[in-house]
């Protein structure tokens, strides 16, 4: 798993908790040290691990802090990498084109990263399908970041996120749809 994910999920952990919580966290989690370097690739154990702690201590679902830490991630995600999204592009767009343009860029400039595999299938001009593919079986995390998509492009109360298949495999499908605006009253 690439730094920059163990960095933001640092920052996730200190944004709804604090510092001694992340400590605490890596602590109990068997990590030698709670700093990561932006440019190296870790173990995925180590996330595993992390995720698995913090569900623990939490009492929450490892697939629902998943969600959540996915949601977080989108405004830097969307830092990294606007240089490659169009201006006209929302949450449909954005998630059709994500395999070429962000992933795409993630394996050619970092070899040894693996983000997963996109299939998007769009349905129709209101729907997508899409099929998540990665042997870490972190389908939730792809969950949130889709609502964290909706969200970013500011269509939170209009996009239907639905996993059909559990999240936990190494193939999830989602279901992406954008529902007609409400009438205002």
């Amino acid at each position: 798993m690439h730094g920059s994910i163990f960095i933001l999920l640092k920052r996730f952990v200190q944004t709804h908790y604090d510092y001694s919580t992340w400590i605490k966290l890596i602590e109990l989690s068997g990590l030698s040290s709670a700093d990561f370097d932006i440019n190296t690739v870790y173990p995925d154990e180590h996330i595993y691990q992390l995720v698995g702690q913090a569900a623990e201590m939490t009492g929450i679902p490892a697939e629902v802090l998943q969600e959540k830490f996915g949601e977080f991630l989108v405004p830097d995600l969307m830092l990294v990498y606007s240089k490659y999204v169009q201006p006209e592009w929302r949450t449909l767009e954005m998630i059709e084109n994500t395999e070429h343009t962000m992933h795409g860029q993630v394996r050619r400039n970092h070899a040894e990263a693996s983000p997963p595999v996109l299939h998007v299938t769009r349905v129709s001009e209101n729907e997508l399908l899409v099929d998540y593919i990665s042997k870490r079986r972190m389908g939730a995390l792809a969950v949130g970041i889709t609502r964290g998509l909706a969200n970013y492009f500011d269509e939170g109360d209009r996009i239907k996120v639905t996993p059909t298949t559990s999240e936990n495999g190494e193939k999830v499908q989602i279901r992406v749809e954008r529902l007609p605006r409400q009438a205002k009253q």
